[in-house]
């Protein structure tokens, strides 16, 4: 085969034989995916809270005759179609994450994989965002919107504490039962932020200064039943880090639950305070701020509490067995 078509075929080895990242570059890769993941999150809040959800008015182009935005949509068009080619920004990210867990040596195959999981959720959750327009910002479908873009937070924290990890056998670094509470926490705060995404469906910032579609209930109840759940994720993160106190667990897990608490009364202060000021935009956005970083101290401290050594020398790992995407958490 000649050379110029095996390269074609397949790129991604083609630079795994002639370059090989130290293990801080390949960490660094998938920190910057992470940190656009977030950056996505953010300026999409920014898209819906200036009003400008539409401002783009269809998908993938901006316009039936234009693919960028126009002078004569304003503001409203610049802020919403940056926020797209954002989503290239992130993909280089992805990519680059990519290329450097798949060049690094020896080669990881979970962490190749993981690498892949956030190529996807991010092409799914474009094409998501353009049925969001489509649909002139269907508050369900942009809850579902949000909820692709914590998944994609998801896979990409678990990358990059994978990255900073060996493919060892996992060894629980407490008892069964603290375990269980960290997955409780980490549970109650998926369910904290799945009823966030109704509340902002109901809720006053639509996304649009036209008329768009609410979800049918009161919004108020619902931040209600919002809030009570950040008080239970706030009281199971109080009582982890007592119970990890009393059990005298490592380090490690005592300080990463004990940052999720001060983010937790951060997030707490910017939540009643933009509920009791009529929800200014700001104040809003540092709210999903908040949220994203609530969510990535949550699977910290879940993550914390085991470890993945280097494997020992001769003993198969999952980097050459081929296990399945669920095996490398």
């Amino acid at each position: 085969m000649p050379k110029s078509l095996e390269v074609a075929r397949n790129p991604l080895a083609h630079i795994a034989r002639r370059w090989t990242p130290s293990p801080v570059t390949v960490q660094r890769a998938c920190a910057a995916a992470l940190a656009m993941a977030v950056v996505i999150v953010v300026t999409g809040g920014a898209v819906r809270l200036t009003s400008s959800g539409l401002g783009c008015p269809t998908w993938p182009k901006c316009t039936d005759e234009s693919l960028t935005t126009t002078s004569d949509m304003g503001l409203h068009g610049v802020i919403e179609f940056t926020n797209r080619m954002l989503t290239y920004v992130l993909c280089a990210a992805v990519g680059w994450a990519i290329i450097a867990v798949r060049s690094q040596k020896p080669w990881r195959r979970s962490l190749t994989r993981l690498g892949w999981a956030q190529f996807w959720v991010v092409m799914g959750n474009a094409v998501l965002g353009g049925i969001t327009v489509l649909t002139g910002l269907n508050p369900y479908v942009v809850a579902g919107h949000f909820l692709l873009s914590s998944a994609l937070i998801t896979v990409a924290v678990v990358t990059w504490q994978r990255a900073r990890e060996g493919d060892g056998p996992v060894r629980p670094l407490v008892g069964r039962p603290v375990q269980q509470l960290a997955w409780v926490l980490t549970a109650c705060c998926a369910l904290l932020i799945a009823v966030g995404t109704v509340v902002t469906g109901a809720g006053p910032h639509a996304g649009d200064s036209a008329e768009v579609h609410r979800i049918p209930i009161d919004w108020k109840t619902v931040a209600q039943l919002h809030a009570d759940l950040a008080w239970v994720v706030v009281a199971l993160t109080l009582a982890l880090w007592f119970v990890l106190r009393a059990v005298d667990a490592p380090a490690g897990p005592k300080a990463r639950t004990r940052d999720l608490f001060l983010v937790l009364l951060a997030q707490g202060a910017i939540g009643y305070v933009q509920y009791f000021t009529h929800l200014p935009e700001v104040l809003v956005g540092l709210h999903m701020l908040g949220s994203a970083l609530i969510w990535i101290g949550v699977l910290r401290v879940a993550l914390s509490m085991r470890e993945r050594p280097a494997e020992q020398p001769g003993i198969p790992g999952p980097a050459q067995s081929g296990s399945a995407l669920a095996s490398t958490v």
